[in-house]
């Protein structure tokens, strides 16, 4: 019984460590630190129940799925390379850290960083097309294999990398749009469709 409770402490509190990728203050600095970790594990670890609640961290594709879907949360972290064999849509509408009275804001973790929030890894999704419905919708470092369309203001690309196109439903979308923060880069077109 205590070797499991302590293996259960032991494993909140690598997760998170883990975590440190998806949590967000906001500030320009840099991706790196915009994705904050907390400046200690034990500081992490005893936070870390309120991560817990709203944040998915996962290596399985139908986990992540789900966790992208209008039932999922407001952060969603990979902690490996993904490979998705059919379209994924992003929905829904979350706020920053979970919390209502923030702004409207949805963070795809696609790193791992350490304690002193270098990037440690980052990780590439393979998708056919990534359908964003979730307004405030921000990619974070890693890169996307594959297409992108957005149906929603103010998606984000921060320090991530998108191998295919972007599309955008709508002009005012596009308008909205940040796809440069922090070196991010789009390989294929970026178009509106209307």
């Amino acid at each position: 019984m205590i070797s499991k409770k302590i293996l259960s402490l032991s494993a909140v509190a690598l997760l998170a460590v883990t975590l440190g990728a998806c949590s967000s203050d906001n500030s320009s600095d840099s991706s790196a630190s915009s994705s904050s970790a907390p400046a200690t594990s034990e500081t992490a670890a005893s936070s870390s129940a309120d991560v817990l609640s709203t944040a998915s961290v996962s290596s399985d594709p139908a986990v992540l799925e789900k966790a992208l879907s209008a039932d999922g949360n407001w952060i969603v972290a990979a902690t490996s390379d993904i490979t998705f064999d059919k379209d994924v849509t992003v929905a829904g509408e979350f706020h920053n850290k979970g919390d209502d009275t923030q702004d409207i804001y949805r963070k795809f973790a696609l790193y791992s960083q350490d304690k002193d929030r270098n990037v440690t890894a980052e990780y590439t999704i393979k998708v056919p097309q990534l359908i964003v419905e979730s307004e405030g919708f921000n990619i974070v470092h890693g890169t996307v294999d594959g297409n992108i369309l957005v149906k929603a203001n103010n998606f984000v690309l921060d320090g991530a990398k998108v191998t295919g196109n972007v599309t955008f439903e709508k002009q005012e979308y596009k308008d909205s749009a940040k796809l440069e923060e922090n070196g991010a880069k789009v390989e294929g077109e970026v178009t509106v469709s209307e």
